[in-house]
């Protein structure tokens, strides 16, 4: 049974990452507009960056994610040949796992990656909150 939480405990990491990444540039656009000084700290902007770099790195050199192999290690432990299993489990995963060929996602990332590099341009991260 704790392998199976593990491996549901690296889901939700790999999900909480994801959400982060993309509602990361949402947060810092919106956020802009409305006048909310957080979303430009270093700190914020940097790990939002850092996050998106190695998504896109990953993609153009053919990487399975850590996280994505650590959960399929962790449930062929737990006795498990899929992703069948709990509801947050299978539900998590319809949101991370689908099929299309490679250079769909190296397109995808690397443009997100893009206009994450543009919004450093457009609303530029500050040391101080002032």
């Amino acid at each position: 049974m704790i392998w199976q939480w593990l491996a549901d405990g690296v889901l939700m990491l790999h999900v909480a990452i994801v959400l982060f990444v993309v509602l990361g540039l949402v947060v810092v656009l919106a956020g802009n507009g409305l006048g909310w000084r957080w979303v430009n700290h270093l700190w914020f902007r940097l790990a939002h960056l850092a996050a998106i770099a190695v998504v896109v790195a990953q993609a153009w050199l053919g990487v399975i994610c850590p996280l994505t192999t650590l959960e399929i290690w962790l449930r062929r432990q737990a006795g498990q040949a899929g992703y069948e299993g709990s509801f947050v489990e299978h539900w998590l995963q319809q949101l991370l796992y689908y099929e299309a060929p490679a250079w769909v996602f190296i397109a995808l990332y690397t443009g997100f990656g893009l206009l994450v590099l543009a919004s450093w341009w457009w609303f530029p991260p500050r040391r101080h909150s002032s």
